[in-house]
Protein backbone atom coordinates (compact mmCIF):
# COMPACT_ATOMS: atom_id res chain seq x y z
CA UNK A 1 0.00 0.00 0.00
CA UNK A 2 1.44 3.83 -1.02
CA UNK A 3 1.91 5.80 1.95
CA UNK A 4 2.73 9.75 1.21
CA UNK A 5 5.18 11.10 3.01
CA UNK A 6 4.72 14.83 4.27
CA UNK A 7 6.98 17.76 4.47
CA UNK A 8 7.11 17.87 8.52
CA UNK A 9 6.01 21.07 10.60
CA UNK A 10 9.18 21.66 12.69
CA UNK A 11 8.37 23.94 15.14
CA UNK A 12 4.89 25.78 16.78
CA UNK A 13 5.70 28.65 14.43
CA UNK A 14 7.55 27.09 11.11
CA UNK A 15 4.89 27.25 7.86
CA UNK A 16 7.20 25.95 5.23
CA UNK A 17 10.80 24.17 4.87
CA UNK A 18 12.83 24.29 2.18
CA UNK A 19 13.93 20.85 0.53
CA UNK A 20 17.14 20.90 0.38
CA UNK A 21 18.33 18.22 -1.69
CA UNK A 22 17.07 14.40 -2.06
CA UNK A 23 19.27 11.48 -0.87
CA UNK A 24 16.96 8.90 -2.61
CA UNK A 25 15.80 9.16 -5.75
CA UNK A 26 12.54 8.05 -8.11
CA UNK A 27 12.75 3.80 -8.25
CA UNK A 28 15.31 3.66 -5.32
CA UNK A 29 14.07 0.86 -2.62
CA UNK A 30 14.30 2.43 0.79
CA UNK A 31 14.23 1.03 4.25
CA UNK A 32 12.51 2.33 7.26
CA UNK A 33 14.41 5.09 8.88
CA UNK A 34 16.20 5.74 6.25
CA UNK A 35 17.03 9.16 5.36
CA UNK A 36 15.16 10.71 1.99
CA UNK A 37 16.10 14.00 2.24
CA UNK A 38 17.54 17.22 3.47
CA UNK A 39 15.17 19.69 4.71
CA UNK A 40 16.21 23.25 6.19
CA UNK A 41 13.73 26.01 8.19
CA UNK A 42 15.02 29.52 8.23
CA UNK A 43 16.91 28.27 11.56
CA UNK A 44 18.56 24.91 10.87
CA UNK A 45 18.59 21.58 8.82
CA UNK A 46 17.15 18.44 9.40
CA UNK A 47 16.94 14.99 8.08
CA UNK A 48 13.58 13.32 7.12
CA UNK A 49 13.67 9.39 7.34
CA UNK A 50 11.39 7.02 5.36
CA UNK A 51 8.60 6.33 7.94
CA UNK A 52 8.13 2.70 6.25
CA UNK A 53 10.04 0.58 3.92
CA UNK A 54 9.42 0.30 0.20
CA UNK A 55 10.15 2.05 -3.08
CA UNK A 56 10.37 5.45 -3.43
CA UNK A 57 7.55 5.51 -6.48
CA UNK A 58 7.66 9.42 -6.68
CA UNK A 59 8.85 12.89 -5.56
CA UNK A 60 6.33 16.08 -6.34
CA UNK A 61 9.31 18.74 -5.71
CA UNK A 62 12.33 19.44 -6.60
CA UNK A 63 15.75 20.38 -4.44
CA UNK A 64 15.15 24.25 -3.40
CA UNK A 65 11.69 23.92 -3.44
CA UNK A 66 9.95 25.93 -0.70
CA UNK A 67 7.50 23.67 0.40
CA UNK A 68 4.21 24.60 3.33
CA UNK A 69 4.67 21.72 5.83
CA UNK A 70 1.80 18.98 5.99
CA UNK A 71 2.23 18.98 2.14
CA UNK A 72 3.29 15.29 0.62
CA UNK A 73 6.82 15.71 -0.71
CA UNK A 74 7.04 12.30 -1.88
CA UNK A 75 5.17 8.57 -2.09
CA UNK A 76 6.99 5.06 -0.87
CA UNK A 77 5.25 1.95 -2.04
CA UNK A 78 5.13 -1.01 -4.53
CA UNK A 79 5.82 -0.61 -7.82
CA UNK A 80 3.35 0.19 -10.28
CA UNK A 81 1.15 1.68 -7.71
CA UNK A 82 -0.76 4.83 -8.36
CA UNK A 83 0.74 7.70 -6.95
CA UNK A 84 -1.79 10.82 -8.67
CA UNK A 85 -4.10 10.69 -5.58
CA UNK A 86 -1.04 11.98 -3.38
CA UNK A 87 -0.25 14.59 -5.59
CA UNK A 88 -0.30 17.86 -4.15
CA UNK A 89 -3.24 19.78 -5.83
CA UNK A 90 -2.38 23.62 -5.83
CA UNK A 91 1.12 24.21 -4.83
CA UNK A 92 3.47 26.57 -6.86
CA UNK A 93 6.82 25.83 -5.42
CA UNK A 94 9.50 28.12 -5.20
CA UNK A 95 12.37 27.03 -7.01
CA UNK A 96 15.59 27.10 -6.49
CA UNK A 97 18.08 30.04 -6.80
CA UNK A 98 19.61 29.65 -10.12
CA UNK A 99 23.50 28.74 -10.20
CA UNK A 100 25.47 31.88 -11.68
CA UNK A 101 25.93 31.46 -15.34
CA UNK A 102 25.72 32.88 -18.85
CA UNK A 103 22.41 34.62 -19.38
CA UNK A 104 20.37 34.36 -22.54
CA UNK A 105 20.82 38.09 -23.10
CA UNK A 106 24.09 39.42 -24.60
CA UNK A 107 26.61 41.47 -22.76
CA UNK A 108 25.48 44.53 -24.64
CA UNK A 109 21.99 44.09 -24.08
CA UNK A 110 22.64 43.30 -20.38
CA UNK A 111 25.22 46.14 -19.71
CA UNK A 112 23.00 49.10 -21.35
CA UNK A 113 21.68 51.14 -18.65
CA UNK A 114 18.28 50.41 -17.02
CA UNK A 115 16.11 52.98 -19.42
CA UNK A 116 18.01 51.64 -22.64
CA UNK A 117 15.18 48.89 -23.54
CA UNK A 118 12.85 50.57 -22.49
CA UNK A 119 13.79 53.84 -25.28
CA UNK A 120 14.87 51.70 -27.74
CA UNK A 121 11.37 49.95 -27.65
CA UNK A 122 7.94 52.52 -27.75
CA UNK A 123 5.10 51.25 -25.39
CA UNK A 124 3.11 51.15 -28.61
CA UNK A 125 2.98 47.37 -28.31
CA UNK A 126 2.22 46.09 -25.17
CA UNK A 127 4.44 43.31 -23.21
CA UNK A 128 1.91 40.24 -22.64
CA UNK A 129 2.14 39.12 -19.18
CA UNK A 130 3.59 35.42 -18.36
CA UNK A 131 0.88 33.38 -17.68
CA UNK A 132 1.18 31.62 -13.84
CA UNK A 133 3.52 28.90 -13.33
CA UNK A 134 2.00 25.50 -13.27
CA UNK A 135 0.94 22.98 -10.09
CA UNK A 136 3.84 21.44 -10.58
CA UNK A 137 6.16 24.36 -10.34
CA UNK A 138 7.44 24.10 -13.92
CA UNK A 139 8.17 28.10 -15.09
CA UNK A 140 5.04 28.86 -17.70
CA UNK A 141 7.56 29.90 -21.23
CA UNK A 142 8.12 33.76 -21.62
CA UNK A 143 5.93 35.62 -24.40
CA UNK A 144 6.95 35.12 -27.42
CA UNK A 145 8.80 37.96 -29.62
CA UNK A 146 9.58 38.08 -33.02
CA UNK A 147 12.34 40.03 -35.21
CA UNK A 148 11.62 40.51 -38.69
CA UNK A 149 14.38 39.19 -41.19
CA UNK A 150 16.92 41.92 -41.12
CA UNK A 151 16.42 42.69 -37.27
CA UNK A 152 17.33 38.52 -37.16
CA UNK A 153 20.52 38.98 -39.21
CA UNK A 154 21.73 42.13 -37.29
CA UNK A 155 20.97 40.31 -33.96
CA UNK A 156 23.10 37.46 -35.55
CA UNK A 157 26.05 39.90 -36.40
CA UNK A 158 26.44 41.76 -33.32
CA UNK A 159 26.03 38.81 -31.11
CA UNK A 160 22.58 40.20 -29.63
CA UNK A 161 19.83 37.85 -27.97
CA UNK A 162 16.27 38.02 -28.58
CA UNK A 163 14.99 40.53 -26.60
CA UNK A 164 12.55 40.47 -23.67
CA UNK A 165 9.95 42.85 -24.80
CA UNK A 166 7.89 43.57 -28.02
CA UNK A 167 9.70 45.86 -30.36
CA UNK A 168 7.81 48.75 -32.67
CA UNK A 169 6.65 46.74 -35.74
CA UNK A 170 3.58 45.63 -36.54
CA UNK A 171 2.12 43.22 -33.37
CA UNK A 172 4.92 44.11 -31.21
CA UNK A 173 7.38 42.42 -34.48
CA UNK A 174 11.05 43.77 -33.47
CA UNK A 175 12.10 45.85 -36.21
CA UNK A 176 15.84 46.42 -37.26
CA UNK A 177 15.68 50.26 -36.52
CA UNK A 178 15.06 48.71 -32.68
CA UNK A 179 17.76 46.93 -32.57
CA UNK A 180 20.63 49.23 -34.14
CA UNK A 181 19.30 51.90 -31.19
CA UNK A 182 19.72 49.41 -29.02
CA UNK A 183 23.00 48.58 -29.99
CA UNK A 184 24.13 51.82 -30.26
CA UNK A 185 22.83 52.98 -27.20
CA UNK A 186 24.55 50.19 -25.18
CA UNK A 187 27.88 50.58 -23.47
CA UNK A 188 31.03 48.95 -25.63
CA UNK A 189 32.49 46.16 -23.78
CA UNK A 190 36.13 44.56 -23.61
CA UNK A 191 36.10 41.02 -24.63
CA UNK A 192 36.81 40.22 -20.87
CA UNK A 193 34.64 42.11 -20.17
CA UNK A 194 32.03 40.63 -21.59
CA UNK A 195 33.29 37.43 -19.96
CA UNK A 196 32.82 38.69 -16.83
CA UNK A 197 29.75 39.97 -16.98
CA UNK A 198 27.90 36.11 -18.43
CA UNK A 199 29.91 35.08 -15.16
CA UNK A 200 27.38 37.42 -12.89
CA UNK A 201 29.51 40.84 -12.58
CA UNK A 202 27.68 44.10 -13.08
CA UNK A 203 28.55 47.32 -14.74
CA UNK A 204 29.37 49.59 -12.13
CA UNK A 205 29.72 53.28 -13.68
CA UNK A 206 30.93 54.43 -17.36
CA UNK A 207 33.72 52.85 -18.89
CA UNK A 208 37.32 53.86 -18.04
CA UNK A 209 38.89 52.75 -21.82
CA UNK A 210 38.95 54.60 -24.74
CA UNK A 211 36.13 56.23 -26.02
CA UNK A 212 34.21 54.99 -22.32
CA UNK A 213 34.55 51.31 -23.29
CA UNK A 214 34.18 49.43 -20.23
CA UNK A 215 37.21 47.33 -18.82
CA UNK A 216 37.07 44.62 -16.71
CA UNK A 217 38.48 46.45 -13.75
CA UNK A 218 34.93 48.49 -14.21
CA UNK A 219 33.20 45.71 -12.84
CA UNK A 220 31.73 45.05 -9.72
CA UNK A 221 32.05 41.70 -7.75
CA UNK A 222 28.40 39.30 -8.86
CA UNK A 223 25.98 39.99 -5.74
CA UNK A 224 26.02 37.51 -2.77
CA UNK A 225 22.30 35.81 -2.47
CA UNK A 226 21.34 36.05 0.99
CA UNK A 227 21.15 32.48 2.85
CA UNK A 228 17.31 32.03 3.90
CA UNK A 229 18.47 32.74 7.54
CA UNK A 230 19.52 35.87 6.85
CA UNK A 231 16.31 36.70 5.14
CA UNK A 232 14.78 35.63 8.13
CA UNK A 233 16.73 37.50 10.20
CA UNK A 234 16.43 40.63 7.90
CA UNK A 235 12.62 40.57 7.94
CA UNK A 236 12.27 40.20 11.33
CA UNK A 237 14.33 42.98 12.25
CA UNK A 238 12.51 45.11 10.18
CA UNK A 239 8.95 43.71 11.57
CA UNK A 240 10.41 44.32 15.29
CA UNK A 241 11.44 48.08 14.74
CA UNK A 242 7.63 48.29 12.53
CA UNK A 243 5.83 46.91 15.10
CA UNK A 244 6.96 48.12 18.66
CA UNK A 245 7.98 51.52 20.27
CA UNK A 246 11.53 50.41 21.01
CA UNK A 247 14.10 52.64 23.70
CA UNK A 248 17.25 51.61 25.41
CA UNK A 249 18.81 52.32 28.73
CA UNK A 250 22.44 51.89 29.23
CA UNK A 251 23.61 51.18 32.68
CA UNK A 252 26.66 49.51 34.80
CA UNK A 253 27.46 47.05 37.60
CA UNK A 254 29.93 46.45 39.83
CA UNK A 255 32.04 42.82 38.05
CA UNK A 256 34.26 42.28 40.95
CA UNK A 257 31.99 39.66 42.05
CA UNK A 258 31.58 37.93 38.39
CA UNK A 259 35.72 38.17 38.22
CA UNK A 260 36.85 36.92 41.45
CA UNK A 261 33.60 34.15 41.21
CA UNK A 262 35.24 33.03 38.13
CA UNK A 263 38.74 32.86 38.91
CA UNK A 264 37.87 30.38 41.76
CA UNK A 265 35.89 28.41 39.71
CA UNK A 266 39.03 28.30 37.05
CA UNK A 267 41.49 27.43 40.20
CA UNK A 268 39.15 24.72 41.54
CA UNK A 269 39.23 23.06 37.98
CA UNK A 270 42.60 23.11 37.70
CA UNK A 271 43.12 21.54 40.50
CA UNK A 272 41.22 18.46 39.41
CA UNK A 273 38.11 19.60 41.49
CA UNK A 274 34.64 18.33 40.01
CA UNK A 275 33.08 22.06 39.64
CA UNK A 276 31.28 22.85 36.70
CA UNK A 277 32.90 25.64 34.08
CA UNK A 278 30.80 28.23 34.49
CA UNK A 279 31.42 31.46 32.32
CA UNK A 280 31.11 35.00 33.17
CA UNK A 281 28.29 35.18 30.04
CA UNK A 282 25.95 31.91 32.25
CA UNK A 283 26.52 34.29 35.67
CA UNK A 284 24.66 37.41 34.06
CA UNK A 285 22.25 34.75 32.61
CA UNK A 286 21.80 33.60 36.42
CA UNK A 287 21.46 37.27 37.90
CA UNK A 288 18.87 37.80 34.75
CA UNK A 289 16.74 35.10 35.51
CA UNK A 290 16.63 36.07 39.56
CA UNK A 291 16.07 39.74 38.14
CA UNK A 292 13.04 38.08 36.19
CA UNK A 293 11.35 36.69 39.35
CA UNK A 294 11.66 39.78 41.49
CA UNK A 295 10.36 41.96 38.59
CA UNK A 296 8.05 38.93 36.39
CA UNK A 297 6.80 41.75 34.46
CA UNK A 298 9.26 42.07 31.84
CA UNK A 299 8.89 38.01 31.49
CA UNK A 300 6.15 38.86 29.36
CA UNK A 301 4.82 38.91 25.55
CA UNK A 302 2.57 41.55 23.92
CA UNK A 303 0.54 39.47 20.68
CA UNK A 304 -2.37 40.72 19.05
CA UNK A 305 -2.85 43.72 21.68
CA UNK A 306 -2.78 41.86 24.37
CA UNK A 307 -0.65 41.37 27.25
CA UNK A 308 0.52 37.67 28.63
CA UNK A 309 2.67 37.34 31.75
CA UNK A 310 4.17 34.13 31.74
CA UNK A 311 5.28 31.85 34.62
CA UNK A 312 7.79 30.05 33.77
CA UNK A 313 11.22 32.07 32.31
CA UNK A 314 12.03 30.35 28.52
CA UNK A 315 15.51 32.47 28.40
CA UNK A 316 16.89 33.02 25.12
CA UNK A 317 20.55 33.42 24.36
CA UNK A 318 21.88 34.50 20.77
CA UNK A 319 24.40 32.72 19.22
CA UNK A 320 26.77 34.00 16.82
CA UNK A 321 27.36 30.63 14.05
CA UNK A 322 28.72 30.19 10.73
CA UNK A 323 25.03 30.29 9.71
CA UNK A 324 24.00 33.62 11.06
CA UNK A 325 22.41 34.57 14.41
CA UNK A 326 20.42 31.67 16.67
CA UNK A 327 18.78 31.90 19.64
CA UNK A 328 18.60 28.76 21.60
CA UNK A 329 16.19 28.61 24.75
CA UNK A 330 16.49 27.47 28.02
CA UNK A 331 13.01 26.27 28.97
CA UNK A 332 12.23 26.69 33.43
CA UNK A 333 15.02 28.56 33.95
CA UNK A 334 14.15 29.58 37.23
CA UNK A 335 14.20 25.62 38.28
CA UNK A 336 17.85 25.41 37.40
CA UNK A 337 20.84 25.73 39.41
CA UNK A 338 23.92 28.56 37.98
CA UNK A 339 25.60 25.23 37.31
CA UNK A 340 22.45 23.02 35.16
CA UNK A 341 21.76 26.96 33.80
CA UNK A 342 25.61 26.61 32.53
CA UNK A 343 25.44 23.18 31.35
CA UNK A 344 22.39 23.81 29.16
CA UNK A 345 23.47 26.92 27.53
CA UNK A 346 26.61 25.25 26.55
CA UNK A 347 24.70 21.99 25.11
CA UNK A 348 22.48 24.60 23.13
CA UNK A 349 25.20 26.57 22.00
CA UNK A 350 26.63 23.43 20.60
CA UNK A 351 23.79 22.13 18.78
CA UNK A 352 23.85 25.54 17.67
CA UNK A 353 27.04 25.42 15.64
CA UNK A 354 25.95 22.03 15.00
CA UNK A 355 23.52 22.95 12.73
CA UNK A 356 21.42 20.15 15.13
CA UNK A 357 19.31 22.52 16.74
CA UNK A 358 15.74 21.25 16.73
CA UNK A 359 13.14 24.00 15.92
CA UNK A 360 11.19 23.61 19.54
CA UNK A 361 14.86 24.37 21.11
CA UNK A 362 14.87 27.96 19.19
CA UNK A 363 11.20 28.74 19.86
CA UNK A 364 9.09 29.89 22.73
CA UNK A 365 11.83 32.80 24.32
CA UNK A 366 10.16 35.06 27.06
CA UNK A 367 13.31 36.46 27.48
CA UNK A 368 16.21 37.23 25.52
CA UNK A 369 20.28 37.72 26.48
CA UNK A 370 22.59 38.81 24.01
CA UNK A 371 26.09 39.53 24.80
CA UNK A 372 29.40 41.57 22.61
CA UNK A 373 31.09 42.28 25.69
CA UNK A 374 33.55 39.42 24.44
CA UNK A 375 34.24 41.52 21.40
CA UNK A 376 34.91 44.69 23.45
CA UNK A 377 31.84 46.41 23.14
CA UNK A 378 30.95 49.28 25.34
CA UNK A 379 27.33 50.04 24.66
CA UNK A 380 24.87 48.79 21.76
CA UNK A 381 21.24 48.88 21.41
CA UNK A 382 19.66 45.58 20.96
CA UNK A 383 16.61 44.66 19.03
CA UNK A 384 13.18 43.51 20.20
CA UNK A 385 12.65 39.79 19.26
CA UNK A 386 8.68 40.19 19.30
CA UNK A 387 6.24 39.17 21.07
CA UNK A 388 8.96 39.32 23.57
CA UNK A 389 8.75 42.66 25.37
CA UNK A 390 12.53 43.22 26.64
CA UNK A 391 16.14 41.95 25.65
CA UNK A 392 19.18 42.38 27.67
CA UNK A 393 22.63 43.82 26.09
CA UNK A 394 25.63 42.44 28.02
CA UNK A 395 28.77 44.86 27.12
CA UNK A 396 32.53 44.29 27.97
CA UNK A 397 33.81 44.42 31.50
CA UNK A 398 36.44 47.47 31.95
CA UNK A 399 37.92 49.92 34.61
CA UNK A 400 36.01 52.68 35.55
CA UNK A 401 36.59 55.80 38.18
CA UNK A 402 34.34 55.72 41.47
CA UNK A 403 35.37 58.05 44.48
CA UNK A 404 35.64 56.59 47.45
CA UNK A 405 35.70 59.24 50.86
CA UNK A 406 39.05 61.08 49.30
CA UNK A 407 40.26 59.82 46.42
CA UNK A 408 39.41 58.11 42.88
CA UNK A 409 40.07 54.41 42.90
CA UNK A 410 39.41 52.28 39.32
CA UNK A 411 36.71 49.55 40.07
CA UNK A 412 35.80 46.34 37.05
CA UNK A 413 32.34 47.27 35.75
CA UNK A 414 30.29 45.32 33.42
CA UNK A 415 28.06 47.10 31.01
CA UNK A 416 24.36 46.56 30.64
CA UNK A 417 22.06 47.62 27.79
CA UNK A 418 18.10 47.00 28.07
CA UNK A 419 15.77 47.32 25.21
CA UNK A 420 12.11 47.63 26.07
CA UNK A 421 8.91 47.98 24.09
CA UNK A 422 7.49 51.09 25.52
CA UNK A 423 4.11 49.80 24.61
CA UNK A 424 4.17 47.74 27.56
CA UNK A 425 7.19 48.64 29.74
CA UNK A 426 7.58 52.14 30.60
CA UNK A 427 11.01 53.89 31.59
CA UNK A 428 10.81 53.93 35.23
CA UNK A 429 10.05 50.21 35.14
CA UNK A 430 12.76 49.36 33.06
CA UNK A 431 15.00 51.45 35.34
CA UNK A 432 14.01 49.48 38.36
CA UNK A 433 14.56 46.05 36.25
CA UNK A 434 18.09 47.12 35.51
CA UNK A 435 18.80 48.06 39.37
CA UNK A 436 17.70 44.77 40.31
CA UNK A 437 20.12 43.09 37.87
CA UNK A 438 22.69 45.06 39.10
CA UNK A 439 22.24 44.10 42.72
CA UNK A 440 21.98 40.52 41.35
CA UNK A 441 24.96 40.71 39.62
CA UNK A 442 27.11 42.64 42.24
CA UNK A 443 25.83 39.70 44.92
CA UNK A 444 26.40 36.70 42.20
CA UNK A 445 28.89 34.91 44.77
CA UNK A 446 25.93 34.00 47.56
CA UNK A 447 23.76 33.90 44.87
CA UNK A 448 25.48 31.15 43.01
CA UNK A 449 26.04 29.24 46.36
CA UNK A 450 28.99 27.01 44.80
CA UNK A 451 30.90 25.58 47.26
CA UNK A 452 34.50 26.62 46.67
Amino acid sequence: MAIAVEMPKLGNTVEECILTSWKKQKGDSVAEGEILAEIETDKASFELPAPAAGTLLEVFFEPGALVPVFTNICVIGTPGENVESFRPAAIATAAAPPAPGPAPVSAAVRAAPPAAPAAAFPAAAPTVAAPVAAVTGTPAPPPQIFLSPRARLFAKQHGLATPARAGSGPGGRVLEADLIRLFRESPRLSSLARKRLEEGYEVRGSGSGINHLILARDLGEPPVRLSKIRETIARRMRESLASTAQYTLDSVADARGLVSLRNKIKAARQQGRDIADISINDMVMFAVVRALLLMPELNAEFIDGKLYRRSHINLGFACDTERGLLVPVVRNAESLSISELAAEVRALAGRANDGTLTADEMSGATFTVTNLGNLGITSFTPILNPPQVAILGVNTIEPRPIRRKSRIVYVDHIGLSLTCDHQIIDGAPGARFLKVLREQIENIESLADLKL
